[in-house]
C-alpha cells in the first residue's frame, strides 16, 4: 500500500506551501473534512452521462455506486463530467469528436490532483475515447461498461435495436408496413436505458475492453438495469483504489499480447467493423503496433462462436450474459489467448478465467458447431483499396461473397438519399453501389453511411442485400455486403475516387481481393486530372481535426495525439 507522501495527489495537498494551503482550503470550500481526503488515494469518476444520451441515461445513478466503492476501499471519489459522444443524436458522427473526448480525459487526468481513474461509457466511441486518453495519461484506471438495454418487443417478436430498425425500413419503403406499425416500433425498439443490445459497436468495444483486462470480470455484457450493474460499479471504484495502491497503470495492462486477444475476442463474437479502427487507435497510445494484417492473420484462427444478432441469427446480449457472458465465452478459446497477462482485476488472465463456464450451447456455442469457421471481418486489399478495407462477411448473403458487377457512383451522401429510389439510374440487383467522400476527412468523421440503402423497386422485388463500396464505416447493428474504410479515402486522392459509374468492380472475400477492371493507364490518367476538393473547415475544431486526422487503416487518431513522446506532470506547488 502506498503510502500518503507516495501519492500523486500529495504534491497538490500534502506540501507545506502557499499552493496547498489554498487546495486545501478550496477542499473545504466543497464541504469535505479534512480526513475524508488527505492521505487517501483520489479516483476521478469520469462520466459520459448526459440528458441527450440514452445509452447513458443511467450512469448518473452508477456513479454513486462507483463512489460508494471508492470509499470502501479508503479512497476519496471525485465526479468529472466529460463529453458524452451520443451515437443517436450528435451529427455528422460522434466518430468526428471522439480524438476530441481523448484528449480531455488525458488532460483531465493530467491537469487535476488525482491518482486514479474510473472511466464511465459504453456508447459507441466513448469507450475507444476514454480508454485511450487513459493510456496516455497513464494513471491507473478501470472501465464501467454502460451495459445493453432491454430486449425490444413488438406483437409477439423480439427486437434488437438497430438491427431491427434496418429491417423494418425497408419493410416499410417495400410497402409491407404501414405508418401504424412503424409508430409501435418508435416505442418498442429501446425499452431501457443501455445501448445497444446486439453485437453491434457498443457491445464490441465494451467486450473488447474487457478481453483488454481493463474491467472488473463479467462486465460487459451485465444489462444496464440489472441490480448486478450496480454492484460492478461498486466494485470497479474498489478496483480503482487497489490499482493506484499496486501501481498498475493502463500501459501494464495494454500490452501487445492484450491487443492480440482482444481482436481475438471482437473476431470470435462477429463483432463491429468499427472496433478495427478503435483497437488500432487505442494500440497506438499504449505504444502497441497494431494493423489491418494482425486483424486478418487472426481471423483465419478463430471461430465465431456467439450467435448474437446480427452477426448471428437469434440471440441479444442479455442471452449472452446469462449464457455465461465474456468469461464464459473466452473460456472456449483458451487455446487462443495469452493467458499469463495481467488485468485491473487479477494478476493473470488465467486466473480470472478461472470456473467461467457456459450455461447455453446455442447462445456461445462449442468449437464443434460454431456459426462460422473463421472470424467475422475480413481485411480485403487490391487496387480500389491498397492500404485496405474491411467486410463483416458473416452479415452478408453468401452469394455476394464473390460477385462482380457495374459500379453506380455517388458523390455525396444527401444526394443517394435523393435519387437511389430514381428508376433512371438502372440500378439492378447486381450493381456495385458506391458512396465516395465520406471517410475520416471527406465525411467529415466517417460517418456510419456504408450500409447504402437499396433502391425502392429492388426491395418490392425481395431484393435484401446488394454489393456496396464506400470509404464510410457501417453501424455495427448493420447488416449486409458492405465493403467498408476503403484506404486511402477519395477526399484525399485514393483509388475511390477515380471509379464511374458503369466501371466493373470484383469483390471475392475468400481471396481478399476488391478489384476495379479499368486499366493502370486509364487510372493514372484519371488521377492526373482530380481536382483536390476545398478544405471543410476554415477554423475551429474541425479545422484542428482536417489537419491531423489519420486514415482509417492507421485509426483515425491525431497525429500529435499518437506519435510518440513524453508530457510532464504538472508542477501543482
Amino acid at each position: 500500500m502506498k503510502r500518503p507522501e507516495e501519492l500523486r495527489s500529495h504534491q497538490w495537498y500534502g506540501t507545506g506551501g502557499l499552493r496547498s494551503f489554498s487546495h486545501r482550503a478550496r477542499t473545504r470550500q466543497l464541504g469535505y473534512l479534512p480526513e475524508e481526503h488527505l492521505g487517501k488515494p483520489v479516483v476521478a469518476v469520469l462520466n459520459t452521462w448526459s440528458d441527450i444520451n440514452p445509452c447513458h441515461v443511467h450512469l448518473r445513478e452508477r456513479a454513486q455506486a462507483v463512489k460508494r466503492g471508492v470509499w470502501q476501499a479508503g479512497g476519496f471519489p471525485l465526479e468529472f463530467p466529460v463529453a458524452t459522444l451520443s451515437e443517436t443524436f450528435q451529427k455528422p458522427t460522434p466518430m468526428l469528436y471522439r480524438n476530441l473526448l481523448a484528449m480531455e480525459t488525458e488532460e483531465l487526468l493530467r491537469s487535476y490532483p488525482v491518482d486514479g481513474a474510473v472511466l464511465m461509457g459504453g456508447c459507441d466511441k466513448t469507450t475507444p475515447a476514454l480508454l485511450m486518453g487513459a493510456a496516455s495519461a497513464g494513471l491507473p484506471a478501470v472501465f464501467v461498461p454502460a451495459g445493453p438495454m432491454l430486449p425490444g418487443h413488438w406483437r409477439g417478436e423480439v427486437l434488437g435495436s438497430g438491427t431491427d430498425m434496418w429491417k423494418y425500413w425497408d419493410d416499410r419503403r417495400a410497402g409491407l408496413i404501414g405508418d401504424c406499425e412503424i409508430a409501435e416500433l418508435e416505442s418498442g425498439l429501446a425499452r431501457s436505458p443501455g445501448h445497444c443490445m446486439t453485437m453491434g459497436t457498443a457491445s464490441t468495444l465494451t467486450a473488447a475492453a474487457e478481453a483488454l483486462g481493463m474491467t472488473v470480470p463479467g462486465a460487459s455484457s451485465i444489462p444496464a438495469v440489472d441490480s448486478g450493474h450496480e454492484r460492478m460499479a461498486a466494485r470497479a471504484g474498489r478496483t480503482a483504489v487497489e490499482l493506484v495502491h499496486r501501481d498498475l497503470g493502463p500501459r501494464d495492462i495494454l500490452t501487445r499480447e492484450a491487443f492480440e486477444d482482444a481482436v481475438t475476442t471482437v473476431l470470435g463474437l462477429g463483432g463491429s467493423t468499427n472496433a478495427v479502427i478503435h483497437l488500432i487507435a487505442m494500440a497506438g497510445r499504449a505504444g502497441v503496433p497494431l494493423s489491418l494484417d494482425d486483424f486478418d492473420r487472426i481471423a483465419r484462427t478463430v471461430p465465431v462462436l456467439a450467435d448474437v444478432r446480427p452477426g448471428g441469427q437469434k440471440y441479444l446480449m442479455e442471452d449472452f450474459h446469462f449464457a455465461g457472458g465474456l468469461p464464459g465465452f473466452l473460456s472456449r478459446i483458451p487455446d487462443l489467448l495469452h493467458l499469463d497477462r495481467p488485468t485491473v482485476a487479477h494478476d493473470t488472465l488465467r486466473e480470472q478465467l478461472a470456473g467461467a463456464r457456459v450455461h447455453h450451447d446455442g447462445v456461445i456455442r462449442p468449437r464443434d458447431n460454431p456459426l462460422a469457421p473463421e472470424g467475422g471481418v475480413a481485411v480485403l486489399r487490391g487496387n480500389l483499396c491498397p492500404d485496405g478495407a474491411v467486410i463483416k462477411h458473416i452479415a452478408a448473403e453468401p452469394r455476394l461473397l464473390r460477385h462482380t458487377g457495374p459500379a453506380v457512383v455517388f458523390d455525396d451522401y444527401r444526394v443517394m438519399q435523393r435519387t437511389i429510389d430514381d428508376p433512371a439510374l438502372g440500378i439492378t440487383a447486381d450493381s456495385v453501389l458506391v458512396l465516395r467522400n465520406a471517410g475520416p476527412r471527406g465525411g467529415p468523421g466517417m460517418p456510419e453511411y456504408g450500409m447504402l440503402p437499396i433502391p425502392a423497386h429492388l426491395l418490392e422485388q425481395g431484393v435484401r442485400d446488394m454489393v456496396r463500396v464506400s470509404d464510410a464505416r457501417m453501424s455495427g447493428t448493420s447488416y449486409g455486403t458492405c465493403v467498408l474504410h476503403v484506404a486511402p479515402e477519395s477526399y484525399v486522392g485514393g483509388p475511390l475516387a477515380m471509379v464511374r459509374t458503369g466501371d466493373l468492380i470484383t469483390l471475392d472475400v475468400a481471396a481478399r481481393r476488391l478489384h476495379l477492371h479499368v486499366e493502370e493507364a486509364e487510372l493514372a490518367r484519371r488521377t492526373a486530372g482530380w481536382t483536390p476538393p476545398p478544405a471543410r473547415y476554415t477554423r475551429g475544431y474541425g479545422a484542428l481535426y482536417e489537419e491531423q486526422i489519420s486514415q482509417a487503416d492507421t485509426g483515425c487518431d491525431f497525429a500529435f495525439l499518437s506519435r510518440p513522446g513524453q508530457v510532464p506532470d504538472p508542477y501543482a506547488g
